[in-house]
Parts: C-alpha cells; structure tokens; sequence
C-alpha cells in the first residue's frame, strides 16, 4: 500500500499510554511524500468522533461521519501499525489541517 500525506489510514494504537488518543482508529498522515517513501516510521495525527472546542482540533468530514483531527495529539509510529487505507482529506481540509498545524507548532 502506498502511503501519502493526507490520506486517512486505520491504525492500532493500542499500545498509545496515559492521556494519548489509543486503540485501532483512523489518523491523518502528516509526514511529506519524501519522508513516506524512505522511512520505516510515519507522523500520523489521529481522528477521533468526540466534538472538543480545542483550538487544536479540526473538523472533518470522513465516512459520512464529522470527526476531529487532534493537532495536538500528532505522534510518530511504525508504518506496520498501518491496517488499511480509509480515503483521503479534501482540498479545504488540508488547508485548515496545515493552517492549525502551523497555528500550533510554527508561530
């Protein structure tokens, strides 16, 4: 399976301790294309369905379901723990995506 950024993957993260987001769930990957290709890891922001205000949260819509990207639960896992592809984020999505990222992380 090819993996890209932005594409929404099922992944267990059943082994996630403490307050991280755990179990088998959908994530977003944001690590870049180049870093997909090489590297045995992957940095995946996973999604949850439980509606939180957090300013580092965003909203999307993914299996005809509104569900949650949380920001501030971005992590680093092994591509093994990669089930299966789910679909992709749309063009207004990974906008908002990278605009609370850099809201987050850069400024």
């Amino acid at each position: 399976m090819e993996i890209k950024q932005y594409n929404i993957v099922l992944v267990d993260l059943i082994d996630s301790p403490g307050a991280e987001m755990s179990h088998t769930r959908p994530c977003v990957i944001v690590s870049p294309n180049e870093m997909n290709r090489y590297l045995k890891t992957l940095v995946v922001a996973p999604m949850t369905t439980r509606a939180r205000t957090y300013p580092t949260r965003v909203r999307v819509r993914h299996n005809r379901q509104t569900g949650w990207i949380g920001v501030d639960q971005i992590t680093t896992i092994d591509r093994q723990k990669v089930k299966r592809l789910l679909g992709k984020l749309s063009h207004p999505e990974i906008r908002k995506l990278k605009h609370v990222i850099r809201e987050t992380y850069v400024d």
